[in-house]
């Protein structure tokens, strides 16, 4: 099988770890990048099998063109949370979806939303790949704090502000608890300037580290604040690595084994968590890199 994929991930080529794993089961394996700005870039040369998008929207728009054009079979990869996008968005995804010859969603959850978008094609279930082994092999260290750990971009979708006001009522039934938050984006000054209001020793928000895994050595409990979440790679690590997660009905949380809870009862979940312990549990079955790999293949028929 020969694939192209149309990404708007420019680190996607030789090196990046699910590059590698899908070109290891396919004849041909290539590349388009695909973003803001763009219009029709170069294609590379030769027949292709399948054309695949790694979203619905402009990008797979411009797939299914391609597709078209060089006759081959239409792929659509959805990550993305449908519910939480623009009208305009959401309608270009129609029109991508339903011109489809497979689908792959990344949960069950994403799966009933391409349904109901009236898409006839198959669709499979496979979900973002992790090397949970990083986070299965996480020893947990002893430590006196309450610790809530925050993850993510410092992005509008994920919420991160509303994880300040979060401490701040969970402060008043756990008074040791201390937050940290870990990540970098656009409103990384706004979440700097919220958590100033704070005592020292209650919050810390420090930029993205390369192994976040470390972290999950002393932390109670993982808090979720996101306005959607297309899967959800940082619930599925924390409860990898043994941390309950607390997490409004996002992404894969209730699927994965999370606390799901309305979004005004988070920091009382978060409080009861921290006073009764506990230990997360990963209810998500994740196939290894190489079944990975062949399954993704599958996707693509």
């Amino acid at each position: 099988m020969k694939v192209l994929v149309i990404t708007g991930d420019r680190s996607f080529k030789p090196g990046h770890p699910r590059h590698d794993l899908q070109a290891s089961v396919v004849e041909k394996l290539s590349v388009v990048y695909w973003g803001r700005g763009s219009f029709w870039p170069p294609l590379p040369e030769g027949q292709y099998d399948v054309v695949t998008a790694q979203d619905p929207f402009w990008r797979g728009l411009f797939a299914w063109m391609v597709a078209k054009r060089i006759g081959a079979s239409f792929n659509v990869q959805v990550h993305a949370d449908l519910s939480g996008q623009s009208f305009a968005k959401k309608f270009v995804s129609k029109v991508v979806l339903r011109h489809a010859h497979s689908v792959r969603a990344v949960s069950e959850k994403i799966k009933l939303q391409v349904e109901r978008v009236g898409v006839r094609a198959p669709i499979a279930v496979l979900p973002v790949f992790v090397d949970i082994a990083q986070y299965t092999s996480v020893v947990r260290r002893p430590h006196t704090a309450k610790n809530i750990l925050w993850l993510g971009r410092f992005e509008e979708e994920k919420n991160p502000l509303a994880a300040i006001e979060i401490l701040k009522e969970v402060l008043q039934k756990v008074p040791e608890a201390r937050l940290t938050m870990l990540g970098a984006g656009s409103l990384g000054q706004e979440v700097s300037q919220s958590a100033a209001n704070l005592p020292i020793q209650a919050i810390e928000v420090l930029r993205w580290q390369p192994n976040p895994a470390v972290f999950l050595e002393t932390a109670d409990v993982v808090l979720c604040t996101s306005l959607y979440e297309s899967w959800g790679a940082s619930i599925v690590e924390a409860l990898a690595a043994g941390v309950p997660v607390v997490a409004p009905d996002v992404g894969v949380a209730k699927e994965a084994g999370a606390t799901v809870v309305p979004r005004a009862q988070l920091a009382e979940a978060v409080a009861q968590v921290l006073e009764g312990g506990g230990v997360g549990v990963l209810k998500l079955s994740l196939p290894g890199a190489q079944e990975w790999a062949q399954e993704w293949k599958k996707t693509l028929q």
